[in-house]
């Protein structure tokens, strides 16, 4: 479904929907049985959509809204964000996570180990001792490799370990790896990311209070917000990346993982079906 579809609610271009409506739109949809458990389990007030239930794939992923920022007059407690099946409820392909993990740990190496080959250590070729009469083992230059002193034989050279992968398996493996953060509780959706203060005191106790530690925080703008960048830069536990910057590897390491609702908005447009690399000609994410 696309974005303008998903828009036809039209509630003054906001992305969330009230929990009652979206029972509502599933009672219509499923079986009477089905659509009675589905509905009981948003009117409790889950965070998450019954993803365990028998609901095809082209069936629309639900993921409550939360708030970074903590607000007295907030009544929007029970509003959720419409999420792109596709992107959001792709079938597990561990063998498609372990590609991308490798590909990009393998872009991480230095590579810039280096030996001194026999022909590259200094000295003359001046043969040690001749060949026949002294009674002892035959041996050439002081360079030799079997010396102290001497060259390496089969040393590493400084080289490049990294590795390619087709675009179309990057981007399924970020559709793999936001499916399964989605399966196991661990996506938040938040309006915005703007932080007011940059005192790291605060924001730490407001994730504690939110329970979100070990938290990846993505952002679709340009910039990080800059509240929450330093606020965040002493923070071990938690980082902020812009979206173009986010790879599988992220989304596998961090156990939660809090996007805005413009990068949701980037995401469902870079991974549709029929996108072409959102990172340009590299193939890589994060490499921008």
């Amino acid at each position: 479904m696309s974005l303008g579809l998903r828009r036809a609610f039209n509630q003054l271009g906001r992305r969330w929907l009230s929990t009652a409506t979206v029972a509502e739109s599933f009672s219509h949809d499923l079986p009477l049985s089905l659509a009675t458990a589905t509905a009981s389990t948003l009117s409790k007030g889950g965070s998450t959509i019954a993803s365990n239930q028998a609901i095809s794939l082209n069936r629309p992923v639900y993921v409550t809204l939360s708030h970074l920022v903590p607000s007295e007059t907030d009544t929007r407690q029970d509003e959720v964000v419409e999420l792109d099946p596709f992107i959001f409820s792709h079938p597990i392909r561990r063998d498609v996570l372990h590609l991308c993990v490798v590909q990009h740990l393998d872009s991480l190496r230095q590579g810039t180990a280096s030996t001194k080959t026999r022909g590259e250590v200094r000295g003359s070729g001046r043969k040690i001792r001749p060949q026949k009469g002294s009674g002892r083992a035959r041996l050439g230059d002081a360079q030799s490799p079997m010396l102290r002193g001497g060259g390496v034989a089969f040393g590493p050279k400084p080289r490049d370990f990294s590795t390619e992968l087709p675009r179309k398996v990057i981007m399924m493996g970020l559709r793999v790896a936001l499916s399964a953060r989605v399966k196991e509780h661990g996506l938040g959706i938040v309006q915005t990311l703007s932080w007011s203060t940059a005192k790291t005191k605060t924001l730490a106790e407001r994730l504690n209070d939110l329970g979100w530690r070990k938290t990846l925080f993505v952002t679709g703008d340009e910039k990080i917000p800059e509240g929450l960048e330093r606020a965040a830069g002493n923070l071990y536990k938690v980082e902020a990346k812009r979206v173009s910057e986010v790879t599988v590897y992220d989304l596998v390491k961090w156990p939660r993982v809090v996007l805005d609702v413009s990068a949701v908005e980037w995401l469902e447009t870079a991974l549709a079906k029929d996108s072409k690399s959102p990172w340009g000609t590299s193939l890589r994410p994060g490499s921008t």
